[in-house]
């Protein structure tokens, strides 16, 4: 029997990988390059949309033992990614055309896999994974909408301007990483002074219009920066200004506030302001943003924009699986589902592939438990709750480790959350191997 995966960002490549690698047909529908959403631009699968990076590789960090376990599960995602990797300090970071045609070239090589270029409006008969992201069609979303029991969310992303290295002042910028860890980021200092004119000309700044947009309605993790502005004054200092862990080697002092640029690709000719996602009119990005020291003359690659995203209210609609528990022979996969984040939206895609494969074969899936990254989200997004929305990775997440009579609790963190990430491991190993001789 095979499998239909509407979709090819990082969910969608994830899950038909996952099944294609045990054997189950799938077709790949995506409708790419016939139609896009405002977002994209790429006419390949797994495009990155808002930023280069996959976030920390330490497995002291909740999406560090993410990925980690992914790779042990033979995550297509991990390997593009880590053969388009560019220098990011102790965070993964790609190329990101390098990244989208790496996963496009395996999807479309393996033998398993057939890709359809069609936008698909109506949920299909027969076995299929829902793998569509935050910018679902409209048509769809209005298919997705009529299955019995459930209701759809809406939230709003907004993602960072880039700017060419060339135009840079690089007189008044310095390379560092916070702590001294290498020295994969640039960073623009500010004085108490420009800081708070900054401020006060982003607070004042136009902003596009958005039809329905609610300032409650963004994302904690992907507030725009002028709406950080408007909480207070002092908040992006606190948040993506922090002047923590940097010394301009200048003043041997740490600024009052910084803000960090990213490299975007393996040349170095573009970086992406860090934490800078905006709705702001494309003239007042290039007026505000250039108050900044050293983006003075910055040319922006790409200005920053915004867009609506959708998900679903998946406590009770999905298993920990990501499968519908009225209709089992539809699955979701990726951001729709409630995940947040390109690793763990592809984490899903993995599980739910995983779980697919053995449903179509007629065996029993392996249980990822709450003591897994990858468990634990899932888990997250089939737990009832009255207040459900996207959530990241995190150790608050996952089983915490037992405290046996007798025994002290670790009270280091980073010793705390290693031990986890170890134990962790530990079970994904033994599942990996458990998966190869049953299949």
């Amino acid at each position: 029997m095979s499998v239909k995966v509407i979709g090819a960002g990082l969910a969608g490549c994830e899950a038909a990988w996952q099944l294609a690698q045990r054997g189950v047909p799938v077709t790949l529908y995506e409708m790419k390059p016939l139609k896009k959403s405002p977002a994209h631009t790429m006419n390949t699968m797994a495009e990155l949309v808002c930023s280069n990076s996959l976030r920390s590789n330490r497995l002291s960090n909740a999406v560090g033992l993410l990925k980690e376990e992914m790779r042990r599960l033979d995550s297509v995602i991990m390997r593009a990614a880590d053969a388009s990797a560019v220098p990011a300090g102790g965070a993964l970071a790609v190329d990101r055309n390098d990244f989208s045609q790496g996963v496009d070239r395996l999807i479309r090589s393996h033998p398993l896999i057939t890709v359809v270029a069609e936008e698909i409006t109506e949920i299909p008969e027969g076995e299929v994974i829902i793998a569509t992201g935050p910018l679902t069609s409209d048509a769809l979303s209005e298919a997705i909408g009529q299955l019995e029991g459930l209701s759809t969310l809406h939230f709003y992303d907004a993602a960072a301007p880039i700017v060419t290295a060339e135009s840079l002042d690089m007189t008044k910028v310095f390379r560092m990483s916070r702590y001294e860890r290498g020295d994969d980021y640039l960073n623009c200092p500010m004085t108490r002074d420009e800081y708070m004119a900054f401020v006060n000309e982003l607070k004042n700044a136009e902003t596009a219009p958005v039809h329905g947009f609610e300032e409650k309605s963004v994302f904690e993790g992907c507030m725009p920066i002028e709406s950080m502005a408007k909480r207070g004054d002092m908040v992006m200092a606190f948040g993506p200004m922090k002047p923590v862990g940097l010394k301009d080697p200048r003043t041997g002092k740490e600024p009052f506030a910084v803000v960090q640029l990213r490299c975007e690709n393996l040349s170095g000719s573009l970086y992406n302001l860090v934490g800078f996602q905006t709705r702001l009119m494309f003239p007042e990005q290039r007026r505000v943003f250039g108050m900044i020291p050293g983006l003075e003359n910055a040319e922006f690659a790409r200005y920053g924009v915004m867009h609506r995203n959708t998900f679903l209210n998946s406590p009770g609609f999905l298993d920990d699986t990501y499968r519908v528990i009225s209709n089992p022979r539809i699955a979701f996969a990726g951001q729709i589902t409630g995940v947040e984040g390109y690793v763990e939206s592809a984490a899903s895609g993995l599980l739910c592939g995983i779980a697919t494969a053995y449903r179509v074969l007629g065996k029993q899936a392996p249980h990822f438990s709450g003591k897994t990254a990858i468990g634990a989200m899932g888990r997250h997004v089939s737990t009832p709750n009255k207040r459900f929305q996207p959530m990241n990775c995190a150790f608050g997440l996952i089983d915490q480790l037992e405290v046996k009579p007798g025994e002290k609790r670790i009270r280091n963190k980073q010793q705390r959350y290693e031990k986890i990430a170890q134990r962790a491991l530990e079970e994904v190993d033994a599942i990996a191997a458990e998966m190869k001789n049953s299949i």
